[in-house]
């Protein structure tokens, strides 16, 4: 009997983890280009590299592909999460200005945010 316990929760919360990837795979929100003050470090460790697509969000594991696309006009681009943040109320992803670039704003923009599988 307690092994079935054991394995009702163990399987309980496979499907928690498969839930939360699912609700971040379709969350969407506000993104912005974060600063690349000279010298700065990610919190990962590395150097921030203006020109990378790499991005910073809050709660996504180092290394997560997530594929950014702006809603005002349709352009995506595959980031690599590497930072944290954003730390601004509202926001979802900040992202590198080549990421910026290649999704056609600057400052800030809606997006929706996928993780690649």
């Amino acid at each position: 009997m307690v092994p079935a316990v054991i394995i009702l929760i163990s399987s309980a919360n496979a499907v928690s983890s498969s839930a939360k990837a699912s609700a971040i795979s379709e969350h969407g929100g506000i993104a912005s280009v974060y600063s690349t003050e000279s010298g700065s470090r990610t919190a990962q460790g590395g150097r921030l590299s203006p020109g990378a697509l790499t991005a910073a969000h809050r709660s996504l594991p180092f290394g997560t592909k997530v594929r950014v696309t702006n809603k005002s006009n349709g352009r995506s681009v595959l980031v690599t999460i590497n930072d944290r943040g954003p730390f601004v109320r509202g926001r979802v992803i900040d992202v590198t200005p080549a990421a910026a670039h290649a999704l056609g704003f600057s400052g800030t923009t809606r997006v929706n945010l996928e993780v690649a599988r």
